[in-house]
Protein backbone atom coordinates (compact mmCIF):
# COMPACT_ATOMS: atom_id res chain seq x y z
CA UNK A 1 0.00 0.00 0.00
CA UNK A 2 2.48 1.85 1.26
CA UNK A 3 4.76 1.63 -2.37
CA UNK A 4 1.50 2.67 -4.39
CA UNK A 5 1.01 6.31 -2.26
CA UNK A 6 4.83 6.34 -2.77
CA UNK A 7 4.43 5.58 -6.75
CA UNK A 8 1.50 7.79 -7.13
CA UNK A 9 3.37 10.77 -5.14
CA UNK A 10 6.58 10.27 -7.41
CA UNK A 11 4.06 10.05 -10.85
CA UNK A 12 2.58 13.27 -9.92
CA UNK A 13 5.51 15.60 -9.29
CA UNK A 14 6.45 13.95 -12.62
CA UNK A 15 3.37 15.02 -14.31
CA UNK A 16 3.84 18.83 -12.61
CA UNK A 17 7.54 19.17 -13.56
CA UNK A 18 6.82 17.74 -16.83
CA UNK A 19 4.00 20.36 -17.46
CA UNK A 20 6.19 22.92 -15.69
CA UNK A 21 8.72 22.53 -18.01
CA UNK A 22 6.47 21.98 -21.08
CA UNK A 23 4.72 25.26 -20.83
CA UNK A 24 7.26 27.56 -18.41
CA UNK A 25 8.39 30.37 -19.92
CA UNK A 26 11.39 30.70 -17.66
CA UNK A 27 13.83 28.47 -16.24
CA UNK A 28 12.89 26.78 -13.22
CA UNK A 29 15.03 28.94 -10.54
CA UNK A 30 13.57 31.98 -12.31
CA UNK A 31 9.87 30.96 -12.46
CA UNK A 32 10.01 29.58 -8.42
CA UNK A 33 10.83 33.22 -7.17
CA UNK A 34 7.39 34.36 -7.73
CA UNK A 35 6.57 37.94 -8.10
CA UNK A 36 8.86 40.88 -8.19
CA UNK A 37 10.43 42.43 -5.06
CA UNK A 38 8.77 45.96 -5.27
CA UNK A 39 11.08 47.32 -1.95
CA UNK A 40 14.13 46.38 -4.54
CA UNK A 41 13.44 49.43 -6.63
CA UNK A 42 11.60 51.92 -4.10
CA UNK A 43 13.28 55.08 -2.16
CA UNK A 44 14.21 53.62 0.77
CA UNK A 45 13.91 55.49 4.24
CA UNK A 46 17.63 55.28 6.16
CA UNK A 47 17.23 57.70 9.34
CA UNK A 48 16.39 60.96 10.85
CA UNK A 49 18.67 63.71 11.82
CA UNK A 50 17.77 66.91 13.10
CA UNK A 51 18.17 69.59 10.27
CA UNK A 52 20.50 71.16 11.85
CA UNK A 53 22.93 68.77 11.25
CA UNK A 54 22.35 67.48 8.47
CA UNK A 55 25.22 66.22 6.00
CA UNK A 56 23.74 65.46 2.64
CA UNK A 57 25.49 62.33 1.10
CA UNK A 58 25.93 62.06 -2.77
CA UNK A 59 23.57 58.65 -2.29
CA UNK A 60 20.96 60.85 -0.29
CA UNK A 61 17.63 62.43 -1.05
CA UNK A 62 15.86 64.86 1.71
CA UNK A 63 12.38 65.55 1.31
CA UNK A 64 12.00 68.11 3.99
CA UNK A 65 12.86 71.63 3.21
CA UNK A 66 15.90 72.93 4.85
CA UNK A 67 13.80 75.93 5.93
CA UNK A 68 12.40 74.58 9.06
CA UNK A 69 12.45 74.39 12.97
CA UNK A 70 15.76 74.02 14.39
CA UNK A 71 14.06 70.77 16.57
CA UNK A 72 12.11 69.53 13.34
CA UNK A 73 14.02 66.31 12.16
CA UNK A 74 13.58 64.99 7.92
CA UNK A 75 13.81 61.87 6.58
CA UNK A 76 16.67 60.79 4.78
CA UNK A 77 16.15 58.35 1.84
CA UNK A 78 18.28 56.42 -0.45
CA UNK A 79 17.25 57.09 -4.15
CA UNK A 80 16.99 53.87 -6.33
CA UNK A 81 18.17 55.23 -9.90
CA UNK A 82 17.91 53.12 -12.60
CA UNK A 83 19.97 53.90 -15.72
CA UNK A 84 18.22 52.00 -18.73
CA UNK A 85 19.93 51.54 -22.11
CA UNK A 86 17.08 51.36 -24.68
CA UNK A 87 18.37 50.92 -28.08
CA UNK A 88 15.88 47.80 -28.40
CA UNK A 89 13.71 50.69 -27.53
CA UNK A 90 10.36 49.08 -27.34
CA UNK A 91 11.27 46.38 -24.68
CA UNK A 92 13.45 48.98 -23.30
CA UNK A 93 10.22 51.24 -22.70
CA UNK A 94 8.13 48.64 -21.20
CA UNK A 95 10.96 47.86 -18.42
CA UNK A 96 10.86 51.86 -18.12
CA UNK A 97 7.31 51.91 -17.04
CA UNK A 98 7.17 48.84 -15.64
CA UNK A 99 10.12 50.24 -12.90
CA UNK A 100 8.51 53.26 -12.91
CA UNK A 101 5.01 51.80 -11.35
CA UNK A 102 7.28 49.98 -8.65
CA UNK A 103 8.54 53.76 -7.65
CA UNK A 104 11.96 53.86 -9.02
CA UNK A 105 13.81 57.29 -10.56
CA UNK A 106 14.55 56.49 -14.18
CA UNK A 107 17.41 57.55 -16.62
CA UNK A 108 16.35 56.66 -19.81
CA UNK A 109 19.08 56.53 -22.52
CA UNK A 110 19.36 55.65 -26.30
CA UNK A 111 20.56 57.33 -29.57
CA UNK A 112 17.21 58.78 -30.33
CA UNK A 113 16.45 61.64 -28.65
CA UNK A 114 13.04 62.51 -29.83
CA UNK A 115 11.74 58.53 -28.90
CA UNK A 116 13.37 59.21 -25.45
CA UNK A 117 10.89 62.24 -24.83
CA UNK A 118 7.78 59.94 -26.42
CA UNK A 119 8.53 57.80 -23.37
CA UNK A 120 9.24 60.27 -20.81
CA UNK A 121 5.87 61.57 -21.63
CA UNK A 122 3.91 58.51 -21.61
CA UNK A 123 5.26 57.52 -18.36
CA UNK A 124 4.16 61.00 -17.17
CA UNK A 125 0.75 60.84 -19.25
CA UNK A 126 -0.48 57.51 -17.54
CA UNK A 127 0.77 58.92 -14.36
CA UNK A 128 3.11 55.38 -13.39
CA UNK A 129 4.79 55.34 -10.38
CA UNK A 130 4.97 58.05 -6.98
CA UNK A 131 7.66 60.69 -8.80
CA UNK A 132 5.47 62.01 -11.58
CA UNK A 133 7.51 63.96 -14.39
CA UNK A 134 10.69 64.36 -12.14
CA UNK A 135 11.11 61.13 -11.49
CA UNK A 136 13.02 60.42 -15.36
CA UNK A 137 15.42 62.11 -17.16
CA UNK A 138 16.43 61.48 -20.82
CA UNK A 139 20.25 61.12 -21.59
CA UNK A 140 21.10 60.60 -25.46
CA UNK A 141 23.74 58.14 -25.86
CA UNK A 142 25.40 56.32 -28.55
CA UNK A 143 27.41 53.36 -27.24
CA UNK A 144 29.33 53.55 -30.57
CA UNK A 145 30.71 56.91 -30.12
CA UNK A 146 33.65 55.83 -28.15
CA UNK A 147 34.92 56.24 -24.57
CA UNK A 148 35.34 60.04 -24.00
CA UNK A 149 31.80 60.46 -25.57
CA UNK A 150 30.04 57.78 -23.35
CA UNK A 151 32.20 59.28 -20.32
CA UNK A 152 30.54 62.65 -20.62
CA UNK A 153 27.55 60.63 -20.02
CA UNK A 154 28.41 59.01 -17.24
CA UNK A 155 29.33 61.83 -15.63
CA UNK A 156 25.97 64.00 -16.48
CA UNK A 157 23.74 60.46 -15.14
CA UNK A 158 25.33 60.46 -11.55
CA UNK A 159 24.69 64.28 -11.05
CA UNK A 160 21.38 63.82 -11.93
CA UNK A 161 18.94 63.60 -9.07
CA UNK A 162 21.05 65.58 -7.01
CA UNK A 163 23.91 63.53 -7.44
CA UNK A 164 22.22 60.37 -6.27
CA UNK A 165 24.39 58.39 -8.75
CA UNK A 166 23.28 55.20 -10.21
CA UNK A 167 22.17 52.16 -8.31
CA UNK A 168 21.20 49.92 -11.33
CA UNK A 169 21.99 49.77 -15.13
CA UNK A 170 19.87 47.67 -17.25
CA UNK A 171 21.57 47.18 -20.64
CA UNK A 172 19.19 46.51 -23.12
CA UNK A 173 21.65 47.63 -26.36
CA UNK A 174 21.93 45.04 -29.08
CA UNK A 175 23.34 45.37 -32.78
CA UNK A 176 21.55 42.47 -35.13
CA UNK A 177 21.21 41.83 -38.94
CA UNK A 178 18.72 39.25 -40.46
CA UNK A 179 20.48 35.46 -40.38
CA UNK A 180 22.98 34.14 -42.77
CA UNK A 181 25.96 32.40 -42.85
CA UNK A 182 28.87 33.51 -41.18
CA UNK A 183 31.09 33.35 -43.95
CA UNK A 184 28.22 35.85 -45.49
CA UNK A 185 28.71 38.61 -42.70
CA UNK A 186 30.14 41.90 -43.94
CA UNK A 187 32.81 43.89 -42.26
CA UNK A 188 30.98 46.60 -41.36
CA UNK A 189 28.16 44.68 -39.60
CA UNK A 190 30.73 42.67 -37.80
CA UNK A 191 32.24 45.67 -36.26
CA UNK A 192 29.01 47.74 -35.39
CA UNK A 193 27.76 44.47 -33.27
CA UNK A 194 30.73 44.00 -31.60
CA UNK A 195 30.78 47.98 -31.06
CA UNK A 196 27.17 47.83 -29.54
CA UNK A 197 27.07 44.82 -27.97
CA UNK A 198 30.03 44.59 -26.64
CA UNK A 199 32.83 46.92 -26.73
CA UNK A 200 29.73 50.12 -25.64
CA UNK A 201 28.74 48.33 -22.68
CA UNK A 202 31.78 47.14 -21.51
CA UNK A 203 33.42 50.74 -21.84
CA UNK A 204 30.17 51.83 -19.81
CA UNK A 205 30.27 49.59 -17.18
CA UNK A 206 33.87 50.31 -16.26
CA UNK A 207 33.01 54.41 -16.33
CA UNK A 208 30.06 53.88 -13.88
CA UNK A 209 31.80 50.87 -12.03
CA UNK A 210 34.46 53.26 -9.51
CA UNK A 211 30.93 55.31 -9.17
CA UNK A 212 29.34 52.16 -7.87
CA UNK A 213 31.96 50.88 -5.60
CA UNK A 214 32.60 54.24 -3.94
CA UNK A 215 29.01 53.90 -2.93
CA UNK A 216 29.03 50.28 -1.84
CA UNK A 217 26.73 48.47 -4.23
CA UNK A 218 25.20 48.52 -7.50
CA UNK A 219 23.57 46.47 -10.38
CA UNK A 220 24.05 45.78 -13.87
CA UNK A 221 21.53 43.86 -15.68
CA UNK A 222 22.56 42.66 -18.59
CA UNK A 223 19.84 41.68 -21.21
CA UNK A 224 22.05 38.84 -22.91
CA UNK A 225 20.18 35.95 -25.40
CA UNK A 226 19.48 32.96 -25.79
CA UNK A 227 22.15 32.66 -28.97
CA UNK A 228 25.07 33.71 -26.37
CA UNK A 229 23.90 30.33 -23.85
CA UNK A 230 23.65 27.92 -26.99
CA UNK A 231 24.98 28.15 -30.71
CA UNK A 232 22.57 30.06 -32.95
CA UNK A 233 23.30 29.11 -36.49
CA UNK A 234 22.92 31.95 -39.02
CA UNK A 235 23.78 34.62 -36.12
CA UNK A 236 27.22 33.60 -35.73
CA UNK A 237 28.83 37.39 -34.87
CA UNK A 238 25.47 38.07 -32.82
CA UNK A 239 26.18 34.74 -30.70
CA UNK A 240 29.30 35.75 -30.63
CA UNK A 241 28.73 39.22 -28.98
CA UNK A 242 26.51 37.56 -26.23
CA UNK A 243 28.66 34.91 -25.38
CA UNK A 244 31.31 37.82 -24.82
CA UNK A 245 29.16 39.58 -22.79
CA UNK A 246 28.32 36.53 -20.69
CA UNK A 247 31.78 36.11 -19.99
CA UNK A 248 32.56 39.92 -18.84
CA UNK A 249 29.98 40.10 -16.60
CA UNK A 250 30.16 37.26 -15.14
CA UNK A 251 33.78 37.32 -14.02
CA UNK A 252 33.20 41.40 -13.32
CA UNK A 253 30.58 40.17 -10.82
CA UNK A 254 33.38 37.26 -9.49
CA UNK A 255 35.87 39.98 -9.09
CA UNK A 256 33.65 42.70 -7.17
CA UNK A 257 30.56 40.80 -5.68
CA UNK A 258 32.07 40.83 -2.04
CA UNK A 259 32.79 44.71 -2.56
CA UNK A 260 28.52 45.03 -3.01
CA UNK A 261 28.78 44.75 -6.85
CA UNK A 262 25.83 42.54 -8.22
CA UNK A 263 25.28 41.07 -11.97
CA UNK A 264 22.07 39.48 -13.12
CA UNK A 265 22.47 38.12 -16.92
CA UNK A 266 19.24 37.62 -18.49
CA UNK A 267 18.86 35.09 -21.78
CA UNK A 268 15.50 35.48 -23.39
CA UNK A 269 14.54 33.47 -26.42
CA UNK A 270 12.40 34.66 -29.10
CA UNK A 271 10.50 37.92 -27.40
CA UNK A 272 7.45 39.66 -29.09
CA UNK A 273 8.20 43.39 -29.76
CA UNK A 274 7.35 46.10 -32.17
CA UNK A 275 9.72 44.49 -34.86
CA UNK A 276 8.95 40.97 -34.59
CA UNK A 277 5.21 40.22 -33.36
CA UNK A 278 4.13 37.00 -32.60
CA UNK A 279 3.06 35.94 -35.70
CA UNK A 280 5.60 38.02 -38.47
CA UNK A 281 6.89 34.77 -39.74
CA UNK A 282 4.83 31.53 -38.41
CA UNK A 283 1.30 31.05 -36.63
CA UNK A 284 3.32 28.65 -34.96
CA UNK A 285 6.23 30.69 -33.43
CA UNK A 286 5.64 31.14 -30.09
CA UNK A 287 7.31 34.56 -28.43
CA UNK A 288 7.20 35.61 -25.06
CA UNK A 289 5.21 39.08 -24.57
CA UNK A 290 7.39 42.54 -24.07
CA UNK A 291 5.66 42.76 -21.18
CA UNK A 292 5.84 39.62 -19.65
CA UNK A 293 9.73 39.40 -20.57
CA UNK A 294 10.14 42.94 -18.58
CA UNK A 295 8.29 41.30 -15.54
CA UNK A 296 10.64 38.52 -15.44
CA UNK A 297 13.38 40.78 -16.11
CA UNK A 298 12.55 42.44 -12.72
CA UNK A 299 12.31 39.35 -10.78
CA UNK A 300 15.60 37.79 -11.62
CA UNK A 301 17.26 41.29 -11.06
CA UNK A 302 14.85 41.60 -7.62
CA UNK A 303 15.60 38.47 -6.25
CA UNK A 304 19.40 38.63 -6.80
CA UNK A 305 19.53 35.70 -9.34
CA UNK A 306 22.99 35.45 -11.20
CA UNK A 307 21.36 34.39 -14.54
CA UNK A 308 18.33 33.74 -15.67
CA UNK A 309 16.55 32.62 -19.09
CA UNK A 310 13.40 33.05 -20.49
CA UNK A 311 11.81 31.60 -23.49
CA UNK A 312 9.20 29.04 -24.36
CA UNK A 313 10.04 25.79 -25.70
CA UNK A 314 11.72 24.64 -27.85
CA UNK A 315 14.60 27.19 -27.39
CA UNK A 316 14.62 26.44 -23.41
CA UNK A 317 15.43 22.93 -23.52
CA UNK A 318 17.77 23.68 -26.12
CA UNK A 319 19.78 26.01 -23.65
CA UNK A 320 19.25 22.89 -20.77
CA UNK A 321 20.89 20.67 -23.19
CA UNK A 322 23.94 23.03 -23.80
CA UNK A 323 24.04 23.80 -20.36
CA UNK A 324 23.84 20.13 -18.88
CA UNK A 325 24.62 17.96 -21.81
CA UNK A 326 26.80 19.46 -23.93
CA UNK A 327 27.11 16.71 -26.20
CA UNK A 328 23.98 16.20 -27.13
CA UNK A 329 23.34 20.06 -27.48
CA UNK A 330 25.65 20.26 -29.64
CA UNK A 331 24.89 17.11 -31.87
CA UNK A 332 21.04 19.07 -32.06
CA UNK A 333 21.90 22.00 -33.37
CA UNK A 334 24.91 20.57 -35.72
CA UNK A 335 22.05 18.50 -36.99
CA UNK A 336 19.85 21.77 -37.47
CA UNK A 337 22.38 24.57 -38.23
CA UNK A 338 22.15 24.35 -41.86
CA UNK A 339 18.38 24.41 -42.12
CA UNK A 340 18.20 26.92 -39.77
CA UNK A 341 20.16 29.17 -42.18
CA UNK A 342 17.82 28.21 -45.42
CA UNK A 343 14.83 28.42 -43.05
CA UNK A 344 15.45 31.84 -42.25
CA UNK A 345 16.17 33.23 -45.98
CA UNK A 346 12.78 32.21 -46.55
CA UNK A 347 11.52 34.05 -43.39
CA UNK A 348 9.97 30.75 -42.00
CA UNK A 349 10.13 29.63 -38.20
CA UNK A 350 13.43 29.53 -37.30
CA UNK A 351 12.58 27.67 -33.75
CA UNK A 352 10.44 24.87 -34.70
CA UNK A 353 10.98 20.96 -33.79
CA UNK A 354 10.44 20.83 -37.54
CA UNK A 355 13.87 21.55 -38.35
CA UNK A 356 15.03 18.68 -36.70
CA UNK A 357 12.08 16.41 -38.11
CA UNK A 358 10.86 17.68 -41.06
CA UNK A 359 11.46 15.88 -44.15
CA UNK A 360 14.52 16.65 -46.52
CA UNK A 361 13.81 17.97 -49.57
CA UNK A 362 15.36 15.88 -52.20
Amino acid sequence: MLSIVFSSVILALLLTFSHKFLTGDGDFTLLSKGKVKRESFQDKQVGELVCKIIAFHSSSYCYSSIRVHIHMCCKLYEVEVVLIILLFLHEGEVLAKQLATLGAKLIISARNEPELERVKNQISALNLGKHGPEGVEILPLDLSSGEDAIREVVEKAISLFGGAGVDYVIHNAAFERPKSTALDVPEASLKATLDVNVVGPISLTRLLLPHMLKKGKGHFVVMSSAAGKAPAPGQAVYSASKFALNGYFHSLRSEFYQKGIMVTVVCPGPIETSNAPATSTSSKEKRVSSERCAELVLVATSHGLKEAWISYQPVLAVMYLVQYMPSVGFWLMDKIGAKRVETAAKKGNTYSMNLLFGRKKE
